[in-house]
């Protein structure tokens, strides 16, 4: 790590371009695979629970099959896999069949990239701008998911929360007992709004995978950071509340993703939006 510690800010800002435009074409593998993985084991569960056999279908995981049109299922070349270049390359279609290809592909990676250059911008090269870099592209995955599927995988967010808490462990972003202090008050603030909201409606108004999404950025960020996190996800959910009902023509009372919301709110306090310091 050596060789990182002591590298030219202008490289290690295009380093970490790059890296983010790698990954961003890894989280849309993981965006898009997870919630099956999810659903079949959850099939696979219930068929054992109801004493059927399990559907025995083809291997599929993050690795497995190899990427492929969605379409006509041919397997992607390598000049395909290119992040952003390819799709341009290709004028965003299937370089065999022609079928469009979604805009949220170069999307997702150009947000990765754009993340990443944030960090490596306020972050000196070395192991804690790779962490921070590494918790942005959880976030932003978890974000994708939870707009397709309004999930928020216990496979993604508890292993973020443990994460945040060795990193901060091994001297990370903030003292220990602040990160110790912001999972468990994370996971408390909105498991009492929910409770009260339950109580005064007879409704659930967010999903449990909330609570342990700010639990898991309050271990990253301190406790100090939950106070603006959760204020701003409050303002950009009204603000995506009232897009989405303008676009789609939604009922007041449908419901719609916290989690994005959440992990805007994490971006803001990152980029530094922190009240506390304003009142």
């Amino acid at each position: 790590m050596t060789a990182l510690n002591s590298m030219d800010p202008m490289h290690w800002l295009i380093l970490g371009i790059l890296l983010g435009l790698c990954a961003g074409s890894f989280l849309n593998v993981v965006a898009y695979r997870l919630p099956i993985m999810m659903q079949r084991e959850w099939d696979s569960d219930l068929a054992e629970a109801q004493g059927r056999e399990p559907e025995q279908l083809p291997r599929f995981n993050l690795w497995l099959p190899a990427s492929h049109c969605p379409a006509c299922k041919t397997p992607l070349k390598i000049w395909h896999n290119i992040p952003v270049l390819s799709f341009l390359l290709l004028r965003g279609k299937c370089g065999h069949c022609h079928s469009a290809v979604s805009w949220r592909y170069p999307i997702v990676e150009l947000l990765c990239a754009a993340l990443f250059a944030a960090v490596a911008y306020t972050q000196p090269p070395g192991l804690s701008g790779l962490a921070l870099m590494a918790f942005a592209a959880c976030l932003l995955v978890l974000a994708v998911i939870d707009l397709d599927t309004y999930l928020l995988p216990d496979s993604l967010t508890l292993p973020l929360m443990w994460a945040g808490l060795i990193v901060n462990l091994l001297g990370g972003f903030v003292p220990l007992e602040s990160a110790v202090s912001g999972a468990a008050l994370g996971y408390l603030v909105l498991w009492f709004i929910y409770q009260a909201f339950k109580l005064f409606t007879g409704k659930e108004g967010m999903g449990y995978g909330d609570f342990k999404l700010l639990a898991a950025i309050g271990a990253w960020l301190g406790v100090g950071s939950l106070f603006s996190v959760v204020f701003f996800a409050s303002v950009f959910g009204i603000v995506f509340g009232l897009i989405i009902q303008t676009i789609r023509g939604k009922k007041k009372t449908d419901a719609f993703p916290f989690g994005p919301c959440l992990v805007m709110g994490a971006f803001a306090w990152m980029a530094g939006f922190d009240l506390t310091r304003w009142i």
